[in-house]
């Protein structure tokens, strides 16, 4: 084989969350009562251009999860030799965006250098000046004469691969009908798909043009080292999910549990779990991270031959933010499910199943767990926002994913040193910003269009 296929352990959760999401999808559609408030969520349009936006980041994602080590060379006895190297699907996929390095800082789209050096000149002489740049803008004349034309050119060139694309993944769903896909983009179906249909041409045409321009200009400038900041925030979507989804998979069990057994069962059982969490929450929350994960830092450092490569240390280090992060986060919710918990132990149909002799689990499974599960959902996409927020906070004070990690925290804290140069190297920090910022958004959004659908309040008062 070409490579050895390698699985992280944050590799491992994600398959293991996607079979849990699946599963949750099979069981949902074998059921209406379940389906009705997902259709209720696709019936606004808020919601399904968030979904298709959402959507994006999680193939980004995705395909950086399929990891691999990809094979060098050949033996003697004729067995492959693989470097120690972990690549992603996502590296394959960029290819010159990865290897292809500047010498330092370069502006977006621009061909030469942001900094002065002294370059030789065609007679020989020395001068002070901005030097070409080694790929950024090279197809182009020695001046970078014609850039502007060309880059609106091949901008054009790559939203129309992207209106091709977009077009040959809106056949099949219509079941290569003309008419169906006619009245889909005309919003003549029962549900606003066609609102789903224009915010994926939108999505894919952008993403489409910036990665044509991709290969061949530095679109959002190059850092430090020469290595392409739109590769960096690319390569940032995976961390940015995994602290989100690994960290609510972690914090959900406890915080579900405690929280409605706390408030059914009151009493001792509601004492010692108040004081349980109150007493996590006394514990400042930054503090409690810095020391595990320098505890973190100092076992790697004890046992680097337990690491077969730096990407193996910098993905046991993400798993271990995400577990700390959960051990702090689930006290929230806990405390809402508690007074959620507390009003529907004394409703009547709970003390009607009380009456006839249900047990106690019963009751928590069958009529308090599926009252509160709007608040888990709504909770769930709030916490995913702030845990995405919470990742740039604590890699900007260097007590959160490795420094061999692609993510947004990273690129700010690298950001933070650039800001000090004058001229100001801004485009680091924007790219992360415009990044995260996107990524909140839509969960933001979404998680709004998800309490509508699911609060029964809502329902009630509509």
């Amino acid at each position: 084989m070409s490579f050895q296929p390698v699985i992280l352990w944050t590799d491992a959760l994600v398959y293991l969350l996607l079979a849990l999401l699946m599963l949750t999808v099979w069981h949902t559609r074998r059921h209406s009562h379940l389906k009705a408030p997902w259709r209720r969520v696709a019936d606004r349009r808020i919601g399904q251009a968030t979904m298709v936006l959402l959507s994006f980041y999680v193939v980004i994602g995705l395909l950086d999860t399929l990891h691999f080590h990809p094979r060098t060379s050949v033996d003697e006895r004729g067995r492959a030799v693989y470097s120690t190297e972990v690549l992603s699907l996502f590296d394959v996929i960029a290819g010159p965006l990865r290897t292809q390095r500047e010498k330092t800082y370069s502006a977006p789209f621009a061909t030469h250098l942001f900094s002065k050096e002294t370059v030789q000149l065609s007679d020989g002489s020395s001068a002070r000046g901005f030097p070409r740049l080694q790929y950024g803008g090279a197809h182009l004349s020695g001046d970078g004469e014609g850039r502007l034309a060309d880059i609106a050119a091949k901008a054009l060139w790559g939203a129309a691969k992207g209106a091709l694309l977009w077009v040959v993944l809106i056949l099949p769903l219509c079941g290569f009908s003309l008419g169906r896909a006619a009245r889909l983009l005309r919003g003549r179906l029962l549900q606003p798909w066609h609102i789903a249909a224009y915010a994926a041409f939108a999505v894919i045409c952008v993403f489409s043009a910036l990665w044509e321009l991709a290969g061949y200009y530095h679109i959002l400038g190059t850092d430090k080292v020469g290595e392409d900041v739109f590769f960096q925030s690319l390569k940032s979507i995976r961390t940015g999910l995994l602290i989100g989804t690994l960290t609510t998979l972690v914090m959900l069990p406890a915080a579900i549990l405690l929280g409605i057994m706390a408030g059914y069962f009151r009493g001792w059982v509601d004492d010692l779990i108040q004081y349980l969490y109150t007493t996590l929450n006394s514990i400042p929350g930054v503090l409690l991270i810095a020391a595990a994960v320098l505890m973190m830092q100092i076992y790697m450092s004890n046992h680097a031959d337990e690491f077969n490569s730096l990407t193996e240390r910098a993905d046991l280090r993400l798993l271990f933010l995400c577990l700390i992060l959960g051990v702090t986060s689930w006290t929230s919710l806990c405390r809402l499910l508690r007074g959620e918990a507390l009003k529907l132990r004394e409703l009547e149909y709970v003390q009607a199943a009380r009456a006839f002799g249900v047990g106690h689990f019963a009751i928590l499974v069958r009529h308090i767990l599926p009252n509160v599960m709007h608040i888990v959902l709504i909770t769930i996409v709030l916490d995913f926002s702030g845990l995405v927020l919470a990742e740039a906070v604590l890699s900007y004070i260097s007590i959160g994913v490795d420094p061999a990690t692609s993510s947004w925290g990273n690129m700010i804290n690298g950001a933070r040193l650039e800001l000090a140069r004058e001229p100001v190297v801004w485009w680091s920090l924007l790219a992360a910003f415009g990044f995260m910022f996107t990524l909140v958004l839509a969960a933001n959004l979404f998680s709004d269009v998800v309490r509508d659908a699911f609060d029964p309040r809502l329902r009630e008062q509509r």
